[in-house]
């Protein structure tokens, strides 16, 4: 199975290669330059792994929750290659990505993921390792403000931006919930790459057309002079 993966959704950009088990990563802290590094990245693996589009079994991206921009530059870069190969797409969540990650580095087989947001809130999900050893979500990813989590009567692992953000307001909220936390982690095309061989394994592609980007906001672009009004309102 080969499947091309892409993520731009925060300030990494990353792209990688799933090759019948074998994962080859490019990945760049760099925010702001996504649109200059992606397509090299993609170029490069292609062309170390000699392959064309057309050879590949499906295409992977990080569909979100992140920046508006960033998750649009993958949608799209996404819906370019799979259009004109004609392939299937694996939308994988970024939250989902990023608590593979820690389940593949450490012991802990429940996931508190929190991504910073900015407008005082944040990207909020729990996740458990399967029975198969993926992420798999429990309840539903969220954007919500730090003092409003739920761990869902779960104890777990805090990961992500928004243990730096928000540490104190998620370490009173969770209390005695949250075993520890390392906010040191961002989404990687690597684990992208994985959960989308197992999507495919599972047949849960979709076709381009239906590979949508997650936002969870419903206004993305609410400023937060909008927001301080509406809660004058309320």
């Amino acid at each position: 199975m080969k499947i091309l993966a892409v993520d731009t959704a925060t300030e990494a950009c990353s792209a990688a290669l799933y090759l019948d088990g074998e994962i080859i990563e490019r990945f760049e802290i760099a925010p702001r330059i996504h649109t200059k590094l992606l397509l090299p990245m993609i170029d490069g693996l292609m062309a170390e792994a000699e392959l064309k589009p057309q050879q590949l079994d499906a295409i992977a991206f990080g569909c979100g929750p992140g920046s508006f921009t960033g998750v649009r530059i993958a949608t799209g870069v996404m819906q370019g290659i799979a259009y004109g190969a004609d392939l299937p797409v694996a939308p994988i969540s970024t939250l989902a990505a990023i608590s593979q990650a820690c389940l593949q580095k450490t012991q802990h087989d429940t996931i508190f993921t929190a991504v910073d947001a900015r407008m005082n809130e944040l990207y909020w999900a729990v996740y458990q390792r399967d029975a198969e050893g993926y992420a798999a979500l429990l309840g539903k990813e969220y954007v919500q403000p730090a003092s409003a989590v739920d761990a869902l009567q779960q104890t777990g692992y805090g990961i992500g931006s928004g243990f730096t953000a928000y540490q104190q307001e998620l370490t009173e909220r969770l209390g005695t919930q949250l075993i520890d936390f390392d906010a040191d982690y961002l989404p990687h095309s690597a684990e992208i790459a994985l959960l989308a061989a197992v999507a495919v394994q599972r047949g849960q592609t979709v076709s381009v057309e239906q590979a949508m980007p997650v936002y969870l906001r419903d206004k993305v672009a609410k400023t937060t002079a909008e927001r301080e009004a509406l809660k004058t309102v309320k």
